[in-house]
């Protein structure tokens, strides 16, 4: 008896040592953690499973007995169930909306919605079907021979623009490298500076004011759908005196022949925000007395939201639907209805990254949406021209040889020429 025990003793002796050796070299290093002597949940990295809810019985005709009166928890008894309770204020972090279909503004028709953070899957093909227009690739020319006059360009205008450059990529931070949505914003205030200066040659400048946030929002139909264009876009130059004309009467004719590009087996609505409770309305985001009514140019800035990044295409689509936005708004106060428009209303647009620039000119010249026929809305695009190539705070070196020198290189001018024909029309 003795011999055997003994003998247990030993065989369990070697086996903790094989044990010990064995979690020593990594293979059963699960042990410990099935083993969880003397730790707890936490330590051990053991979640505990959440237990499954009780299922509430409710017998017709019987009142479970509850703790609710006795204010403390009571073995046996039922756990009470209390309304939900409500405050007598008014708590806006605390507010919960309705439901949908509870909301007074509800409409079982569905409205779909372009806003600032859109990003359509086809781009400028889909701006265009949705405003119905005629897209016409460049400027009109008569347009950007008014900024080659010499009385219309600012004095020692080259050197000035690359001020303007330097001091936005360079003198304007206290940090090695300025961010895009830095630098863009200060160039686009330092380029308005510059043709604000023309003032005192043309005296229709001063009827003009830069307006920030303001909410825009048109609705209109196309089809069977309804869509609209709201929230808040890019910085707005309004003027007292609308904009002249780009396209004369016969022109404006000639594009009731033109066929609307389709993007067939993609649906136009796609990418953009289908909502229910909506305000079928048409507001500039101007009250009728403001003294500058007319919408004159849309600057945009891309990179400016860190939280929606745009591809050069739905960049351009955003600049085609917010001018087409204000100008339909705009249509709606002056004529209402009216369809085919006798005098269009005409907006332009600049966007730009800090260093390319995109144009794009609209003119709304009927407000007929609904189908492809009749007179279509025109739209001039200039794309992707650059202000600059390169800003380089120290030179780029590749295998011992300069690549790209320091500071501001490869300025066009032609550029900023378009930026200024832009802000010059409808002054010269």
């Amino acid at each position: 008896m003795f011999l055997e025990k003994t003998r247990n003793l030993k065989t369990m002796a070697v086996s903790l040592k094989y044990l010990v050796r064995v979690s020593a070299h990594g293979r059963a290093g699960g042990l410990r953690s099935r083993r969880h002597f003397g730790l707890s949940c936490c330590q051990a990295a053991k979640v505990v499973p959440r237990p499954k809810p009780r299922e509430r019985v409710e017998i017709p005709g019987l009142q479970a007995v509850t703790y609710g009166e006795r204010m403390h928890y009571v073995p046996g008894l039922a756990k009470p169930v209390y309304p939900p309770w409500k405050r007598d204020s008014v708590d806006p972090l605390q507010y919960r909306s309705p439901p949908a279909a509870e909301m007074p503004l509800y409409k079982e028709t569905p409205c779909y919605v372009f806003n600032q953070r859109t990003k359509p899957l086809e781009g400028v093909s889909q701006a265009l079907w949705l405003t119905k227009s005629q897209l016409i690739q460049g400027l009109p020319a008569p347009l950007l021979s008014s900024a080659e006059h010499p009385a219309n360009q600012i004095p020692n205008q080259d050197q000035r623009v690359q001020d303007a450059i330097r001091h936005a990529r360079f003198w304007d931070t206290t940090q090695e490298r300025p961010g895009k949505s830095k630098y863009s914003y200060t160039l686009l205030h330092n380029l308005l500076n510059l043709c604000r200066s023309l003032q005192s040659t043309h005296s229709v400048i001063g009827r003009r004011i830069l307006a920030e946030k303001y909410s825009l929002c048109a609705s209109w139909k196309r089809g069977d759908n309804l869509f609209q264009v709201r929230g808040q876009n890019g910085l707005l130059q309004n003027c007292m005196d609308p904009l002249p004309e780009y396209a004369g009467k016969q022109e404006i004719a000639s594009t009731a022949d033109h066929v609307l590009q389709t993007f067939y087996p993609v649906s136009p609505t796609i990418d953009l925000q289908e909502i229910n409770v909506y305000k079928e309305e048409n507001f500039t985001g101007f009250k009728s007395s403001y003294p500058y009514p007319h919408a004159h140019t849309l600057y945009f800035l891309d990179g400016a939201d860190p939280h929606c990044k745009l591809r050069p295409e739905q960049f351009r689509a955003k600049m085609i639907m917010f001018m087409f936005g204000n100008a339909l708004a705009r249509a709606h106060t002056l004529y209402g209805t009216q369809g085919v428009l006798d005098h269009p209303i005409t907006v332009q647009a600049v966007g730009t990254n800090g260093r390319v620039f995109n144009f794009a000119l609209f003119q709304l010249n009927t407000t007929d949406l609904s189908g492809d026929e009749g007179v279509k809305n025109q739209v001039w695009v200039d794309e992707d021209a650059d202000l600059y190539e390169f800003a380089k705070v120290r030179p780029f070196i590749k295998r011992k040889e300069v690549r790209v020198p320091a500071g501001l290189s490869g300025y066009n001018p032609e550029t900023f020429s378009k930026f200024l024909a832009l802000y010059l029309h409808g002054a010269v």
